[in-house]
């Protein structure tokens, strides 16, 4: 059983938390997903933006984070039957509330919450954690960290394949049949449809898309969005709630008086028209594009995503390889946590910008 690693990945979209428990070819033995306790959410919300007492609120919510990872370590050992000692280690991500890489002193910082040596103590497996910490002292953006995971479990062999994540945040892997993997963050993923949802109907989310559907894009908005710096610069870039958060919402509404609906078609269509033009312009002869994340449950915006890539052909992570979209960012940080446990290198430069590959993560030995 030494072959056995747990990813454990909350995201930006802020939902909860995703478990996997997955062997060393990386395929996934058993998942649940536990949702973040409403006050854990708005308090996870809150330290995105400067506050009162942060230091000590932010040590609180980690050792929340702790706690739910280790509940979601326990339910997936219960659902396969295992007990914590026949697992190698835990990939535990942690919760993202600042991503600010580069700036400031040059080297900048990301922030993920989770205190790792109590999640050690909860849970009773080694935890490797704070993966992305590294690849920006090497001088990365310590994001996206998916593109390496994506290439051991999705390449095709004489093809050229690209992935798009669609969580918060989207994020592109080029998978090219010739020459390195690249990838970057292209921009919003669900993160501002689902804030528009919970701000105009109470709702976490567009199910399926079908509130979007029922309106109109509104051109003028969409392309004072497009307008958005970030979508120009060049890769390696990454991007999260530091950009795309309610002040950049709301200003970007600046009193337009659309209805609800036609904001929802149109921030669905910033996320496709992004990610789709991104896609375009760096791998023109792409013929597939696999989608995971959550966004791939969202009809409507598959369908727009179908529209602007054409006869290309676009399926989801279950449809190519047999992994369910909510799946795959877990089963990335139990791969990451097995890279580390082999002294692998996790991060790819060529994505990152990272001076050369790095092993990520560091570890809390289980307790015993």
């Amino acid at each position: 059983m030494a072959g056995l690693f747990i990813g454990l990945m909350s995201g930006t979209s802020l939902d909860g938390v995703d478990a996997v428990l997955a062997d060393a070819q990386s395929r996934d033995l058993a998942f649940c997903h536990l949702p973040f306790p409403q006050a854990l959410r708005h308090e996870l919300l809150a330290l995105n933006s400067p506050g009162d007492n942060e230091l000590h609120r932010a040590a609180l919510a980690g050792n929340a984070v702790a706690r739910l990872y280790a509940q979601a370590v326990g339910d997936v050992l219960a659902q396969a039957g295992l007990r914590a000692q026949d697992v190698r280690a835990v990939g535990a991500h942690g919760q993202t509330v600042r991503h600010q890489p580069q700036a400031h002193d040059g080297t900048g910082y990301t922030l993920q919450l989770i205190n790792g040596a109590l999640l050690a103590e909860l849970a009773g497996i080694d935890v490797v954690c704070d993966f992305r910490s590294r690849d920006l002292a090497a001088g990365g953006q310590g994001a996206p960290l998916v593109p390496a995971f994506h290439a051991a479990r999705f390449a095709q062999p004489g093809q050229d394949v690209a992935v798009l994540n669609i969580g918060g945040i989207a994020n592109l892997s080029l998978l090219p049949a010739q020459g390195p993997v690249t990838g970057f963050d292209c921009g919003p993923g669900n993160m501002l449809l689902d804030r528009w949802c919970q701000q105009t109907r109470g709702t976490a989310y567009d199910a399926e898309g079908a509130w979007a559907a029922q309106g109109q894009v509104q051109t003028g908005l969409l392309a004072r969005a497009l307008a958005e710096p970030f979508f120009n610069q060049p890769a390696p870039k990454s991007t999260g709630r530091d950009l795309f958060n309610d002040a950049w919402l709301q200003a970007w509404l600046n009193g337009n008086a659309c209805a609800t609906a036609d904001v929802a078609a149109t921030l669905t269509e910033l996320t496709a028209r992004s990610a789709a033009e991104a896609l375009l312009q760096v791998l023109p002869g792409v013929g597939r594009l696999l989608v995971c994340g959550g966004g791939a449950y969202n009809l409507h915006l598959m369908a727009r995503l179908q529209a602007l890539l054409g006869p290309r052909v676009l399926v989801s992570s279950t449809q190519a390889r047999g992994v369910a979209p909510s799946q795959v960012e877990a089963l990335a940080f139990a791969w990451l946590a097995q890279a580390f446990v082999e002294a692998r290198a996790g991060n790819l430069p060529a994505v990152t910008g990272a001076r050369s590959p790095r092993v990520l993560g560091a570890l809390y030995p289980a307790g015993h």
